[in-house]
């Protein structure tokens, strides 16, 4: 199986290298790395043009955003399955990839999610927050409990069918995708019990613009899905109080 990644890059001289080398230090034989990069002021681009050999493309331009630069890149994208890893973030081990495919292959899954820990951008030694998946269940979707958006793989056959992610959210588009492909309970999703990223913990609880933004784009989302937007917003940020609890003690 071909397992087509995508990073999408702005600005983020700092993070773009680690994310860069968690991919392409993977043992796994058939992986595509699509970069998408929206036009980067820094030295990103350069940056990444120091892998440009091992990188099936590149591509630097100007964009809307994080979301319209992925969809560029899953368009590109030739692979049987459809991985993300943000310009900040990096796979949690060179083996990760190889077993994501083996579970794929035993499982004939549609959707793969797993675990992942959230760190402290200058220390990454440091865990903020372990979120463990947990097992699927459509209840738990339907009372606003979604996998950690990295941490999922997506047969491409299914993106091609289900679309790409709506650009008109800015924050929330990644909810939106998942929500749109998990809440008819059609798909066979499997949970990886192991850990598959680390992200960097970003800045969203201390922008009050940013989670104004959020708190709009979540409770617009929810409505188009026919949930209850104030009551599933809250049981989302309920799921993720044991995330914050099993960090103090990992």
């Amino acid at each position: 199986m071909k397992v087509s990644i995508i990073t999408s890059c702005f600005n983020r001289e700092k993070t773009i290298r680690g994310c860069l080398e968690s991919v392409l230090n993977q043992d796994y034989p058939d992986i595509e790395y699509i970069v998408i990069d929206g036009a980067s002021t820094d030295s990103s681009l350069a940056v990444i043009n120091e892998y440009k050999d091992r990188i099936a493309r590149i591509v630097s331009e100007p964009d809307h955003g994080m979301y319209e630069g992925i969809n560029k890149g899953i368009r590109l994208a030739t692979g049987d399955i459809i991985g993300l890893v943000h310009s900040d973030d990096f796979l949690y081990s060179n083996q990760t990839i190889s077993h994501i495919v083996s579970k794929f292959e035993q499982t004939g899954a549609d959707f793969l999610y797993g675990d992942g820990l959230f760190v402290n951008p200058t220390d990454v030694r440091k865990v903020v927050r372990n979120w463990i998946g947990g097992t699927y269940r459509l209840w738990k979707v339907k009372h606003g409990w979604l996998p950690l958006h990295p941490t999922c793989y997506i047969k491409k056959s299914v993106m091609d069918k289900r679309g790409l992610y709506n650009e008109t959210y800015k924050i929330a588009a990644d909810s939106d995708l998942l929500f749109r492909y998990l809440l008819g309970g059609d798909l066979s999703v499997v949970y990886l019990h192991e850990y598959i990223v680390k992200m960097r913990m970003g800045g969203l609880s201390t922008d009050r613009k940013k989670r104004q933004q959020m708190w709009k784009e979540d409770i617009r989302m929810y409505h188009s899905h026919g949930m209850n937007p104030t009551i599933t917003k809250i049981e989302k940020m309920l799921w993720k109080v044991p995330q914050f609890i099993t960090a103090k003690i990992k």
